[in-house]
């Protein structure tokens, strides 16, 4: 099973960019598929991205799309969120997610079609 650690939140002024990665542990990554959520206190989880195991099929939702990018490199055990010009409304805590079964593109948007959750990495956008 893959485990997940997220890294690259932090604090950032609005207009700004990051990069989040996701480093996975685990002989099967490269057939998993992967993505993102986010989620504030008192807040329903959100979609972010997703992508398919070999990055072929990538779902951004359309509030997100023009700004969010989402890739991977397998080689190296990694996902990407690469976020630019940041808003406040962006401030969330941001979940790498990973599809147990191998080599399925099955509703990414959907939080319950990921069985394994990373810890989170937190990312706040000032004005």
């Amino acid at each position: 099973q893959v485990q997940l650690v997220e890294s690259g939140g932090g604090l950032v002024q609005a207009g700004g960019s990051l990069t989040l990665s996701c480093a996975g542990s685990g002989r099967t990554f490269g057939t998993n598929m992967m993505g993102w959520f986010r989620q504030a206190p008192g807040k329903e989880r959100e979609f972010v991205a997703a992508i398919s195991w070999n990055g072929g099929l990538t779902n951004i939702p359309d509030s997100l799309k023009g700004r969010f990018t989402i890739s991977r490199d397998n080689a190296k055990n990694t996902v990407y969120l690469r976020m630019n010009s940041l808003k406040t409304d962006d401030t969330d805590l941001y979940y790498c997610v990973a599809r147990s079964r191998a080599l399925q593109w099955a509703q990414p948007t959907t939080p319950s079609s990921y069985e394994t959750w990373g810890q989170g990495t937190q990312v706040t956008v000032s004005s």
